[in-house]
């Protein structure tokens, strides 16, 4: 494990002080890089968010979801945690605490921007970063990587239409061009290009060629993911520093949910009997967020600014410690689960 990996909250908090420092020092900067939009789409984000996935999806090998057959346990449970449970608990959870809960605490509209942050961020399940939760897990690699394919095969199709639907139920008016507009250059554009690189290496040069190419855009996916997280606690900055209220309010549901759907799926792999291998990597899936595309999509839906891309952000802020703990959790209860 390389040292990014084994120190992976303290680089990602640093960044978070570094977003907020910078942004309360230079905010015309951030000001002038917010103005960077075409059709709603951050320029800049949109490059980072490039940077970071890009390397990700070479890794991604689509040939592999044909093996899915040989263990469909681990699968079905990711499917049905990420596209049956996950985006309906959270956007319940959103409307009970700001709704309910916390309803004279912050006032309708602002509330229903935060709902609809939470509601992006439960319908994205993880990409990228799950190859690192996987490794801290000692998960089965290829295993991972079949998961990760077809999730994101259904993420293509299936994540405009339940964005709309419950952004829909909770009054959130949904701009369907900007909707369909995020998911391709986001989830559509990045898989092709990987998929497409790893094609050619493969004529090429076979395996090797590949990983050769991954070692060498790994460090760029780490500047990437480094460089979004500065830019998102930037923009957001002076409502950090101001509000610390609303930051508290809006993990407290994230928090929740996070440990709720990790519950639910790790005693559904236990139920299933899984392998320890296959039941870590398939509950984190479901538990963590693929909060690059959810940003990016709240950000070209509700603007930099907005509720929803704060929402976003928190599930940034909220996501790395609770999933290393979640990694701790699984790591010690090994002897649950088969081998």
């Amino acid at each position: 494990m390389g040292l990014f990996e084994r120190f992976l909250s303290v680089w990602v908090g640093l960044s978070m002080l570094a977003g907020v420092l910078l942004g309360l020092w230079q905010p015309q900067v951030f000001q002038t890089i917010a103005s960077l939009e075409v059709a709603h789409v951050n320029l800049v984000v949109a490059l980072f968010i490039w940077v970071m996935i890009y390397p990700m999806m070479v890794q991604i090998d689509f040939s592999a979801i044909k093996d899915v057959g040989k263990n469909p346990k681990g699968l079905l449970l990711t499917i049905v945690v990420n596209w049956l449970i996950k985006p309906f608990t959270m956007a319940a959870l959103g409307w009970l605490f700001f709704k309910v809960l916390f309803a004279d605490l912050v006032d309708p509209a602002s509330a229903q921007e935060y709902i609809a942050g939470m509601i992006l961020l439960g319908v994205a399940p993880c990409t990228a970063m799950v190859f690192v939760w996987s490794q801290l897990t000692k998960g089965d690699p290829n295993y991972t990587l079949v998961q990760v394919s077809v999730n994101d095969v259904i993420m293509i199709f299936a994540f405009a239409p339940i964005s709309a639907f419950l952004l829909g139920v909770s009054d959130i008016q949904v701009p369907w061009e900007t909707l369909l507009i995020s998911v391709v250059l986001y989830v559509l554009l990045p898989l092709m290009a990987g998929v497409t690189t790893r094609y050619v290496l493969n004529h090429q040069g076979g395996t090797p060629g590949v990983d050769r190419l991954v070692a060498r855009l790994k460090p760029w996916s780490i500047v990437g993911l480094l460089a979004t997280v500065v830019l998102l606690f930037g923009f957001q900055a002076k409502v950090i520093v101001s509000d610390p209220q609303t930051i508290g309010l809006i993990a407290v549901p994230l928090v929740i949910q996070t440990y709720g759907i990790f519950a639910i799926a790790y005693f559904a792999a236990i139920l299933l009997k899984l392998k320890h291998n296959i039941a870590g990597p398939a509950c984190l899936i479901g538990t963590s967020n693929f909060f690059e595309l959810a940003v990016a999509v709240a950000i070209s839906l509700f603007g930099l600014h907005s509720g929803a891309a704060l929402a976003t952000v928190v599930g940034v802020l909220v996501e790395v410690p609770v999933m290393l703990s979640l990694v701790a959790i699984i790591n010690r209860t090994q002897h649950w689960f088969k081998h």
